[in-house]
């Protein structure tokens, strides 16, 4: 009778470690995901502007020539995303 208790809480020490490896995996791919897109983030931007303003807005250039750092600076004097 024993031996099955000890069986029990061992499965059950075990599922719940599985769960916290998992939590942990989730954790660090978020932190590279923001990682990365915070050290490419002037990058994506020229590559959606180019595409917008192939496809006609006029404001993708303009926007595209602006860094991230700027926008966020004009941001916090406006209180506007739009200038």
């Amino acid at each position: 009778m024993n031996r099955k208790l000890l069986k029990a809480a061992r499965r059950r020490k075990t599922a719940g470690q599985a769960i916290v490896e998992y939590i942990i995996i989730v954790a660090l791919v978020a932190i590279a995901a923001i990682t990365v897109i915070s050290l490419f983030s002037d990058r994506i931007k020229e590559l959606f502007s180019g595409a917008t303003s192939e496809l006609g807005s006029d404001k993708a250039q303009a926007a595209a020539k602006e860094s991230s750092k700027e926008k966020l600076k004009s941001m916090d004097e406006t209180g506007l995303g739009d200038d």
